[in-house]
């Protein structure tokens, strides 16, 4: 399991009961998390902010003081905006600040130019690590017209408006299909697929119905020297050995060369020596 403990913005301070606490700079907000299936013994009477879930779906913010539309949060020299939504998200996944890590190792350390592409981009905090690392291109594409708008929010934040970013609300399926008929190629593509989802013009998406056509598409999009592919994935029940097997028949398969990991990411909790899970990632990787 890749845990993430070196934030400095952010902290999964206790977990359990389904909930989690979390810091998110000097803001603390109380969400729900069904991985944290054991009892906590820690009162929490220290929040700022609590969603809560309805039995009618959904949920909503009770809020102990009033807090900013929104604010930022700092990874290393990377600026991302939060705010609380109506789905209890943040608009950040802290977890995969080792997948940002991984991403702007490869740039940095590659003595050619590389171009990017990022599916189901959300609000771009890897699209923001892969500018800030010096890509000669990112592409970043979600079905959400909010989500670009939020990433590119993100870009002006981290100061990276310098960048080469194109922002793109479109079904991740069809624009892939579309790259490949226009002969655009990458050398690094990332995705975090959904469970389920609708792209713009009502596009349906099921994880476990298109997940592998996807993946066997994207091998389209590589260069002929391909550095990284990585998925991230939160879909319940989807094991990261299923991630394994896909990547073992697709990108392995093509690019016997590189090299597979799949596994977990968590987050530390700063109470106790506990793990909170956090999703599944799987990668090919080659070192150049």
């Amino acid at each position: 399991m890749l845990k993430i403990s070196s934030w400095e913005d952010y902290e999964c301070i206790d977990a359990g009961n389904a909930e989690k606490l979390e810091r998110w700079n000097d803001i603390i907000l109380r969400r729900p998390d069904p991985q944290a299936i054991w009892p906590s013994s820690n009162k929490w009477d220290k929040m700022d902010a609590w969603y809560h879930r309805s039995n009618k779906g959904g949920g909503y913010w009770e809020y102990n003081k009033k807090l900013p539309e929104y604010w930022t949060v700092q990874y290393k020299d990377l600026t991302f905006k939060v705010s609380p939504t109506n789905f209890k998200h943040t608009g950040l996944f802290p977890e995969q600040a080792c997948n940002w890590d991984l991403i702007m190792d490869k740039i940095k350390k590659s003595d050619r130019p590389l171009k990017v592409l990022n599916l189901f981009a959300y609000t771009g905090a890897a699209s923001m690590a892969a500018a800030y690392a010096g890509a000669d291109e990112v592409v970043h594409v979600d079905a959400s017209k909010g989500m670009v708008e939020w990433a590119k929010e993100n870009m002006k934040l981290s100061h990276l408006e310098d960048k080469k970013i194109r922002f793109i609300v479109d079904d991740c399926l069809k624009f892939v299909e579309r790259e490949i008929r226009r002969g655009r190629k990458y050398e690094i593509i990332i995705m975090d697929p959904p469970s389920y989802g609708r792209g713009p013009n009502k596009e349906l998406w099921k994880f476990e119905e298109n997940i592998y056509y996807l993946i066997n598409r994207c091998l389209e999009l590589f260069s002929e020297k391909p550095v990284l592919l990585l998925i991230n994935s939160y879909t319940t029940g989807i094991s990261n050995i299923v991630l394994d097997n896909i990547l073992k028949t697709t990108m392995l398969k093509k690019y016997p060369h590189g090299k597979i990991e799949t596994g977990q990411l968590g987050l530390s909790i700063t109470t106790n020596n506990l793990v909170l899970p956090c999703g599944i990632y799987g990668r090919w990787e080659i070192d150049e």
